[in-house]
């Protein structure tokens, strides 16, 4: 163990919060709202608040049951609170993650600390704050982040009674606390993560006796406590149908098959681990031998348990995305600060020092992406090139160099503080400096601007047909913004409603919307015209938005 003490005092906490904070704040509030998920979930959260109804889930007039209700509500009480309802303004949905991204990197703080010592375990916190992944739940209004928070917090109380059998009643009442509150967020996913890192641990053991600790007398009812009531509501309401939605399609799909083409091989993760966990991946794989080889400490074992058997089930598991693993970045920071920390290492084998020199030029391949995301990503969109973006993406893969350089070099400390400042000024570059600018992709703020130019009434009612994004639901208005089923349906509906009514078409459907205008003897007349990239599915669109005048007869089929 080191001698630099293994509690954080409450300056370090404050510095680690601080830390955080400029890393993961910077686009929380430029970012407009992300399609399709994130703007789904400010959807149905904007749909809660104004109906009072806090347990049924909607998307406009759809039944939207593929997650349980914790993340709405928490979006709902964030939204409330900075009374910022009327203006549907992202940044307050996005408070939830941002507190959960926050809430994990204390605990691996505290965790890695009282493993490791004090400047492990500020180390440890940094690198899951600034981790490449992360840095985009900490910014998106999703379940992901909340359910960080709490795989994090059970596995804290988890191992903490798993390495010291006796202890406070606390332990027990955070890991039952931390099941309930997961399953409030994403259902049995964080039973997936905890379950099979006990069962591994309990497979290489083949030691029982601790798990008593965990007190299921009273740990059980208060996870169903906490759990319990709103699934059976959500099921009264539903008539089963969530349960049918949630369980049968969505769960259970996901592993037999892709699902919203959400699909990859086994060894994804892996492939992407280099740049989803950067700039910690190049510590982590650094530190894979050190962890190996001090298996029989009962702290690495935990945390090979936390890590192996939940990857290798996602490498199988038929639905991939990037960020599903990213419950066990906490076990790989610890993993990566402790092979730097502790004192005494074995010389590595010849094959691990090859090995090591190898993986860093990969390392470094994907440092260069993350470096160049920023100037490459405004040029290509807006076709501009920012001068400060390319600064930043220079300085980016020079800390990086510095990193691999140092860290083969024996100086790891150096090494480490070098990848963090690589990590840290990635973030704030790619999440602060660059997606808030490309104009081009976010073609939702354009379309509600033209709408408020030119829109006669309030709130108007905008028709839309081929765009039909989450993103324009949700900052146009779910109750105002009417999803046409074709350009023909797109007449019609602006037809039904003249004075107040906008339409929103493609290039691709003007003829067709054109014509039946004037079939139904409806004068349409273009008053704005938005051109970009859809990059939800990559089509690029040149959108007119028009206003009715006319009699409308009605519609003659």
């Amino acid at each position: 163990m080191t001698q630099d003490g293994h509690r954080l005092g409450w300056k370090d906490w404050l510095v680690l919060v601080a830390l955080s904070a400029l890393v993961l704040l910077p686009g929380l509030a430029s970012i407009p709202p992300v399609d399709r998920d994130e703007s789904r979930y400010a959807v149905a959260t904007s749909q809660m608040l104004a109906t009072g109804d806090f347990i049924d889930i909607r998307f406009q007039e759809e039944q939207r049951y593929l997650q349980p209700a914790g993340v709405y509500w928490l979006q709902s009480f964030a939204v409330a609170v900075s009374g910022t309802g009327d203006e549907r303004a992202i940044w307050a949905h996005r408070i939830p993650s941002f507190l959960g991204i926050l809430a994990a990197v204390l605990m691996t703080g505290a965790l890695a600390t009282r493993l490791y010592g004090r400047h492990a375990g500020l180390a440890a916190a940094l690198l899951v704050a600034t981790s490449f992944a992360v840095g985009f739940e900490a910014r998106i209004a999703k379940t992901d982040a909340v359910l960080l928070a709490t795989i994090t917090a059970a596995h804290l109380a988890l191992m903490r009674i798993y390495l010291e059998p006796v202890g406070h009643w606390w332990r027990s009442a955070l890991f039952w606390a931390a099941l309930g509150a997961g399953m409030m967020v994403k259902g049995p996913i964080i039973l997936l993560f905890v379950g099979l890192a006990l069962a591994g641990l309990l497979v290489w053991d083949r030691k029982f006796v601790w798990l008593k600790e965990l007190k299921p007398l009273w740990g059980v009812p208060l996870f169903l406590l906490i759990a319990l009531p709103w699934y059976v509501a959500i099921g009264i309401v539903s008539d089963g149908g969530f349960y049918a939605e949630a369980v049968g399609d969505s769960l259970m799909g996901k592993v037999g098959e892709s699902q919203q083409s959400h699909a990859g091989p086994p060894g994804y993760y892996l492939g992407l681990f280099s740049l989803t966990f950067w700039p910690g991946s190049l510590f982590f794989v650094f530190a894979a031998h050190w962890a190996w080889s001090n298996r029989g400490q009962a702290a690495v074992r935990y945390l090979i348990a936390w890590i192996v058997p939940a990857w290798i089930a996602y490498e199988l598991i038929a639905t991939k995305l990037p960020h599903y693993i990213m419950p066990l970045y906490p076990a790989m920071a610890c993993l990566a600060v402790a092979a730097i920390f502790l004192p005494g290492q074995a010389r590595s084998p010849l094959w691990v020092r090859i090995g090591a020199g190898v993986y860093a030029i990969v390392w470094l391949a994907f440092s260069g992406l993350v470096a160049a995301l920023g100037p490459a990503g405004l040029h290509w969109a807006e076709g501009r090139l920012s001068p400060v973006l390319v600064m930043a993406g220079v300085a980016v893969f020079v800390a990086a160099g510095l990193a691999v350089g140092l860290y083969l070099t024996g100086r790891r400390q150096s090494s480490l503080l070098a990848g963090l400042a690589a990590g840290a000024l990635g973030a704030v570059t790619v999440y602060g400096g660059t997606l808030p600018r490309l104009e081009t992709l976010w073609l939702t703020p354009r379309i509600v601007a033209a709408v408020d130019a030119h829109g006669d009434c309030t709130p108007t009612r905008l028709v839309t047909s081929a765009f039909r994004e989450p993103s324009l639901v949700y900052q146009h208005g779910p109750y105002d913004t009417v999803l046409a089923a074709s350009p023909i349906d797109a007449a019609d509906q602006l037809a039904a409603d003249m004075d107040c009514s906008l339409a929103l078409l493609d290039a691709t459907e003007v003829d067709d919307f054109l014509a039946r205008a004037a079939a139904i003897d409806v004068t349409v007349e273009p008053l704005a015209l938005i051109e970009g990239q859809n990059y939800s599915n990559g089509d690029e669109m040149a959108l007119t938005l028009y206003r009715a005048s006319g009699n409308a007869p009605g519609t003659d089929g």
